[in-house]
Parts: C-alpha cells; structure tokens; sequence
C-alpha cells in the first residue's frame, strides 16, 4: 500500500480534475464579467477565483475527509428523504435542467451564431441543437474509447488554441482595463459579484458529484489510508488550480479589455467569437468553433453519462440506464432552445438556493473529523440554510416574478433582518446558529448519556 503519489501520478489526477471541471461552458462567464467589471475585474476575478476554483476543490477534499461513496451517502446524515431530493435536485441541475443544454447553447452562440442572419437564429439553434443532441445520444448510449479519445486529442487541442488566442491579448491588447468603467453591481460590490458569478460554472455543485471519481482513481493508484488520501487529493489540486486559475482570470481580463476593439454582447460566447475574429479573421473563428463544439459535445456526453447512471442506480426499479439517458437527451434539446439568455437567466435562482446547501455540506464533509456525521448538527444547520437560501431563491427570480405582492414582502423581511442578504449571503448567519443548536444538543445528549 503506497503512503504517497509519485509526481507523475499527481500530475496525472491534477489534470484529471482539471478535465472534470473545465468545460467549454465555463469559458463564457469570466469573459462576461470582465466586460462587465471594467476598472474593477481585479477584485470581480478574485471573487470569482473564490467560488469557481477554491470551492470546487475544497468540495473534493471534504468529501475525502467525509469517506463517502456517493452524493446520496454525502447527505445522508441529514435523513435519507434529505439525501434523495439534494441528490436529484443537484444531478438534475448540473445535468438536464441547466448545464447540459447549456453545452449546446454555447457551442452555437460561439459556432454559428456570428454566421447566421438574426431573423434565422432560433431555426438554426433548432437544427444544430437536434444534430449537437443526436450525436450526444449516440455517445451516451454506447460508452467507450469515444470520451478517451476526445479527452486525450481534442481537449489539449482546445486549449492550445484557447492559449493563443489569450497570448494574443496579452500581447497586443484591445485596450486597457483601467479605462472602462464597471457597471451595475460592479460598482459598489465588485468582490461579492464574483463570487457570485463563480456560482455559474456549477462547478461546486459538480464536485461533490465529482469528487467519489478522484478518490477512487487515487485508490487504484494505491493509496488506501484516508488521511493520505486527503493530502495527495490537496497536492493534486494543486495542478487544477494553478491551470483554472491562470485561464479564468486570463479570460476576464480579455473581456476587461475587449470593448476597445470590439462591441458589449449579452452573453460571454459572442464576446469570444467577436475577439478571435478580431484577433485570427474568419479562420480564428471558424477553428474556436470547431473546438468549442467538440470540446461542448465531450462534456454533454459526460453529463448524461453520469446522470443516467446515477438516476438508475439511485431507483434501481424505475427505468434502465438507457431510457434514463434518452429522457435526459430529449429534455435537454427542449430546455437548449430557450436560448443561453434564458438558460443563464432561469438557472440563477436555482443556483442562489443549491449553492448555499452545497456549501454547507462541504464544510461539514471536511469537520468530519471533529463532529463525525452528527446527525442533530446536520439537521439544524441544512434545517437553516434552507429557509435562508429560499430568500436569495426569490430575490434571484426575474424582475416581473420579484414584483409580485408576495415574494416582495418575503424579500423586504430578507433585507430587514437578515445581515448581507444584499450581497447574496443571507444564509451564513442562519448556517451558523444552526450549526451552534445542533452541537449544543449533540453535546448535551451525549452528557446526558454518560
């Protein structure tokens, strides 16, 4: 039994991690925010930094500590009903609902948007979702050397022309970032909006799903012990963090300073398609689209694997493997023509509810140790959180939503009493009492018991 990975093999599960987390629709958020963010993207990338590279891995590491098998496992302590319903919210989010339609969204806005008449976009969105849809059907139901050879070949391909085109920025920049002044909430929060915007990698959420697949591998390599296991997952990490970390904030500041050669766009795909055109003119744009479909095509056969196999496991007398992945396939080709706008725009509410659970878990996954899976300290600090994070659900719904009678009064109660709802973290007071009541009682029952 080995105590440590040599460094090839860190190398090895560093980029691992890396693959499982960067997507392509991760590429189109830091290049908005930027845009967004002007003067202020240092501390706008630093928040983001926060949620869309540390809390991932902090999310892996925890569930090492937790020596948990799955996700339904990870929740478990809070009640079994607890554990299904977070376990199928979070898959179906990570999965059909939001990031998996969202790979074929921006694979047009990236591909073929720039080439189709405006009047033509929602046809040719149809078409080329039900082709992207059709291929990740055929993939999903006959897994095999297909992934490992898109993982091997095309990923590095996509970021070594992703690396040149970031090169050219740095090298010949379309302005300054100092020069454009930020907006919205960039102005008075530009931290706080980061993190935020970190939310919309999904990558959190995906980590505790991801997180059995890094154990195990570190497993098979050799290493047994849980302590050990921990430490090469944190050495490991490493790797990912310095790569996501250098390309995030290598993006934002290609929107920052984007508006100098090239216009403002509602979403971070066209902002990229317009900079390779500026940059390497029709062949720049036409390669990035190539990649980034491929590189989409890759990470939505991986959802819907996933997916699959989790949902026929988790109710193993509903429906197989194979119906799951069609049921998924259609609803995500259904969900993809709204469009990446809507897609952005529907799943934020969601994320602003989920993110606080996940995060809650997280860290009681990495207290294990101290608290050891003490029911009574789950129950009151998930018990919390979810009431606090209903109220960041409704501010996060759309504005004719929010104007309703009701959801206003739940969101002035919000702003009243509960301190930093304005930045989206009206929960962590909440988090923390419950998580105080639940020791407490834990504690008290275990005196009582001596």
């Amino acid at each position: 039994m080995k105590k440590k990975l040599d460094f090839r093999s860190t190398l090895l599960i560093g980029s691992l991690l890396f693959g499982l987390f960067f997507g392509a629709g991760n590429l189109i958020f830091p290049v908005k925010m930027g845009q967004m963010a002007g003067s202020n993207t240092l501390p706008a990338t630093i928040g983001f930094l926060i949620t869309g590279v540390g809390l991932p891995l902090i999310g892996v590491i925890g569930a090492t500590f937790s020596q948990s098998e799955s996700l339904f496992d990870l929740a478990k302590p809070v009640s079994r009903i607890y554990a299904i319903l977070f376990t199928c919210m979070l898959y179906l989010t990570i999965g059909p609902l939001f990031a998996i339609p969202r790979t074929a969204s921006v694979a047009f806005e990236v591909g073929l948007n720039p080439f189709i008449d405006k009047e033509y976009l929602q046809i040719g969105l149809l078409i080329f979702s039900l082709i992207f849809f059709a291929f990740t059907l055929y993939f999903s139901l006959r897994p095999g050397r297909i992934l490992d050879w898109v993982g091997k070949y095309l990923t590095p391909i996509f970021l070594v022309l992703l690396s040149i085109l970031i090169i050219a920025t740095f090298v010949s920049p379309m302005g300054e970032v100092a020069q454009y002044a930020p907006q919205g909430n960039y102005i008075d929060k530009p931290l706080f909006t980061g993190i935020l915007d970190g939310y919309n990698t999904m990558d959190a959420l995906a980590s505790l799903a991801f997180a059995i697949v890094i154990v195990s591998n570190i497993e098979k390599l050799g290493v047994k012990d849980t302590k050990a296991k921990a430490i090469e997952t944190c050495k490991s990490s490493l790797v990912c963090i310095i790569g996501m970390s250098v390309i995030y904030a290598s993006l934002a500041y290609m929107g920052a300073t984007s508006l100098g050669s090239v216009s403002s766009a509602d979403n971070g795909g066209k902002i990229m398609s317009m900079v390779s055109d500026h940059y390497f003119g029709f062949i720049g744009k036409l390669l990035l689209a190539a990649i980034v479909t491929i590189a989409c095509l890759k990470t939505a056969i991986g959802l819907i694997t996933s997916c699959a196999q989790m949902f026929s496991q988790l109710f193993q007398k509903s429906m197989s493997y194979n119906k799951y992945a069609i049921i998924f396939t259609v609803f995500s080709f259904i969900i993809a023509n709204f469009g990446l706008n809507k897609i952005i725009q529907l799943s934020l509410p969601v994320l602003m509810f989920l993110y606080p659970l996940a995060i809650v878990l997280i860290i009681l996954s990495l207290l294990t140790p101290i608290i050891n899976k003490q029911r009574q300290v789950y129950r009151w600090t998930i018990i919390l959180t979810i009431i606090a994070a209903a109220f960041d659900f409704c501010n996060a719904l759309p504005t004719n939503l929010k104007e309703g009678a009701t959801i206003k009064r739940l969101i002035d109660f919000a702003e009243m009493y509960l301190p930093g709802f304005d930045y989206g973290f009206g929960w962590v007071i909440p988090a923390l009492v419950g998580f105080v009541i639940g020791t407490i009682i834990w504690r008290s029952g275990e005196k009582a018991g001596s």
